[in-house]
């Protein structure tokens, strides 16, 4: 059950069969959602952190005016809140963009892991520090990038991402996403937003038909994003 998890934390570094024993033990319970449901909730002080089985998720705050703004997309194999065990206090929310399914961590037995098995509590430290570069790249992407390449960055990293977890088919992948949500991880309008969704399927380097994305052509993509990986450490390394 906790394959995408695996995958995600043996990406950096090889897990032993007694690491994955433990995390089996950590990750004990959970429970679906909804789309539209939140995972997390801003101000919640959570006695666990949550992993995403199956399902797409976002972080997001709110503006005062009611605008939203989504900050990065979570993946099956995602600890979506892994930093709430030393943070405690949520200072933003997670909403399911689909029906998602989640498993839980509570914070005392992911203290107990940092007690007694320091190489897994490394590699949940970088799974947090990856998430902190993959918020990098959305600063720079929202606020240098031309928003067609922002665009094919988006479609570079989540193809890589699900990749890793097994949830591409070829070259293609699902993006559940309305085009108002696709909006907030934009931030554009809707109607900027669908002149975009078109400029990208001029260059014909994709195709999006309903909530379906196949890269057809890699290579121009990954430069009309300035796609570099290196952010998401994806060698197999010793940590």
């Amino acid at each position: 059950m906790l394959e995408p998890l695996y995958l995600q934390l043996g990406q950096h570094d090889d897990l032993s069969n007694e690491e994955k024993a433990v995390l089996a033990e950590t990750v004990t319970f959970g429970r679906d959602f909804e789309k539209g449901q939140d995972l997390v909730s801003t101000g919640s002080r959570p006695a666990y952190s949550t992993m995403l089985l199956d399902g797409l998720a976002a972080r997001y705050k709110v503006l005062e005016d009611g605008g939203r703004q989504f900050t990065s997309l979570q993946v099956p194999g995602d600890f979506v809140d892994l930093h709430a065990f030393l943070l405690k206090t949520m200072d933003h929310g997670i909403v399911a963009l689909s029906p998602c399914r989640v498993m839980f961590a509570d914070h005392s037995k992911l203290r107990t892991i940092t007690e007694r098995a320091p190489h897994l509590t490394r590699l949940l430290w970088l799974d947090t520090l990856v998430d902190g570069a993959i918020h990098r790249e959305w600063i720079v992407a929202m606020g240098r990038r031309s928003k067609t390449s922002h665009l094919a960055h988006l479609i570079c990293e989540l193809f890589v991402r699900l990749q890793v977890v097994k949830r591409t088919s070829g070259m293609s992948f699902d993006l559940p996403l309305s085009q108002a949500e696709m909006a907030d991880v934009l931030g554009l309008s809707v109607v900027h937003m669908n002149r975009v969704i078109g400029s990208l399927k001029k260059t014909k380097v994709i195709t999006w038909v309903n909530h379906t994305v196949t890269i057809l052509d890699w290579d121009q993509l990954a430069e009309l994003a300035e796609f570099d990986p290196t952010y998401l450490s994806m060698n197999n390394e010793p940590r």
